[in-house]
């Protein structure tokens, strides 16, 4: 049942997303930052924890879910440290996630020679 609840999470954000991309005039780049602000604003709200919880990766992985940890962070942070942990959570609960898309990206660049489309 987990797997079909992140299959159903996820695939409801990506549906949300596509709609965005057909029937409005927002950039893919627009609407990626957006799913982080929602995913930020609907974390402090206490409305994302019980999207995560039933939708497991479906709801942690895509760009939503890096706005929620970077909130929670935010919040852990600032009820451990003060005003400071407002500039240290967010990255600090998500330095992890942002290494490994630079190491794999190294990696990729490294493997595939990129290069300018054509």
């Amino acid at each position: 049942m987990d797997y079909l609840n992140a299959f159903l999470c996820g695939g409801i954000l990506c549906a949300i997303g596509q709609i965005l991309i057909d029937k409005t005039k927002l950039t893919p780049a627009r609407i990626l930052t957006g799913y982080v602000v929602v995913g930020v604003i609907l974390s402090a709200l206490g409305v994302y924890q019980p999207i995560a919880d039933w939708g497991g990766a479906g709801a942690t992985v895509p760009l939503t879910g890096f706005g929620h940890a970077l909130a929670k962070g935010v919040a852990k942070a600032v009820a451990e440290k003060g005003w400071l942990g407002v500039l240290t959570g967010g990255l600090t609960a998500t330095a992890g996630g942002i290494a490994a898309a630079v190491v794999f990206g190294v990696l990729m660049a490294l493997i595939f020679k990129p290069g300018e489309k054509r």
